[in-house]
């Protein structure tokens, strides 16, 4: 499925990945050997990737040199955002790869982290017009992933996360950059208003289906995401499957939160919870709502005209479900 996709946008994001590695060239040695590990750890590219197909979709077929750039944007930052993440968690590894803090310290990753996040913004600032809408949209996410992460430390650290609560991180962790790299290529190729609505529908359910499907591999980790399993547990974080165990025990909730609060003093309480969110059918409940996720962002896509860009949104939409990292 996601192979298709790749083919058919195979020039774009062709163009895409050189303006990546451009923007980040340097004549010191330290970066550049840094910057060539990052871009050698591989990733999917998704948000560029939906940003070329969503142009092709609003546009008839076509992309501009906006879109690119804004395409690029977006997967710099997203990349910005891990380089400060690995720091702010502690992670030695992503992507079954060693991390740059882990390669070369903390200090490393946060400055490697901010520049490319300004050469993100230097690309938007290149743009050929609507440069201060897009540039505003950008902002916002940098704004949505500052709260959304201070909240999720907040309520780790109380231990009272809800599911509104948790609705409201993953838009801002996941779906505020989904939704940008939506919009600003919609916006690169003169989208409607109504195209502009159905693309922001489509691209926060994605974002938030991706972030959904995370928790849930969370509790498998391993070698099939490169992540240990069960972090965000140690971190204290309570995620959709727990949530959902909940939903379907409230009488032993009170103590599962508590055991959840001591896990990073008392690792072997991890799989007592595991167990719990098994037993209560917390998998069940976080994949129901993955899929009502899925089923609105495809939705959400019937405003556009049929076509093989409208196909393969839908085909990528699918896919942030049934993938296996």
């Amino acid at each position: 499925m996601y192979k298709d996709i790749l083919e058919y946008v195979g020039p774009e994001a062709a163009r895409v990945n050189d303006m990546i590695s451009s923007s980040l060239r340097s004549d010191i040695d330290l970066l550049s050997r840094a910057n060539e590990s990052v871009l050698g750890g591989g990733g999917k590219h998704i948000r560029p990737i939906m940003a070329l197909l969503v142009a092709k979709a609003c546009s008839g077929g076509f992309v501009t040199e906006d879109t690119i750039r804004f395409a690029t944007a977006s997967e710099l930052l997203h990349n910005a955002t891990l380089l400060h993440d690995d720091v702010a968690d502690n992670s030695p590894v992503r992507r079954g790869r060693p991390t740059v803090m882990n390669l070369m310290g903390s200090r490393a990753s946060v400055l490697l982290g901010d520049f490319w996040l300004v050469r993100a913004l230097d690309r938007i600032l290149q743009s050929r017009s609507n440069t201060d809408t897009v540039l505003r949209l950008f902002s916002k996410t940098l704004s949505d992933l500052a709260e959304g992460e201070m909240l999720q430390l907040q309520k780790a650290s109380q231990g009272d996360t809800t599911e509104q609560d948790y609705l409201r991180i993953i838009y801002s962790k996941t779906a505020s950059l989904f939704e940008t790299a939506a919009l600003s290529a919609a916006i690169s190729v003169g989208a409607s208003p109504e195209r502009k609505k159905a693309i922001r529908s489509y691209a926060v359910n994605v974002g938030n289906a991706f972030q959904v499907k995370d928790d849930i591999m969370d509790y498998i980790g391993g070698e099939a995401t490169g992540k240990p399993a069960g972090q965000d547990l140690l971190e204290g974080k309570i995620t959709l499957p727990l949530l959902g165990a909940f939903k379907a025990c409230p009488e032993r909730e009170a103590k599962v939160r508590s055991s959840v609060g001591q896990i990073a003093e008392h690792p072997e309480l991890r799989a007592e919870v595991v167990d719990f969110v098994k037993d209560n059918g917390g998998f069940d409940y976080a994949e129901r709502r993955l899929g009502e996720y899925v089923d609105m962002a495809v939705i959400a896509l019937k405003t556009l005209p049929a076509g093989p860009a409208r196909e393969h949104l839908a085909d990528l939409a699918r896919f942030t479900a049934e993938r296996k990292v």
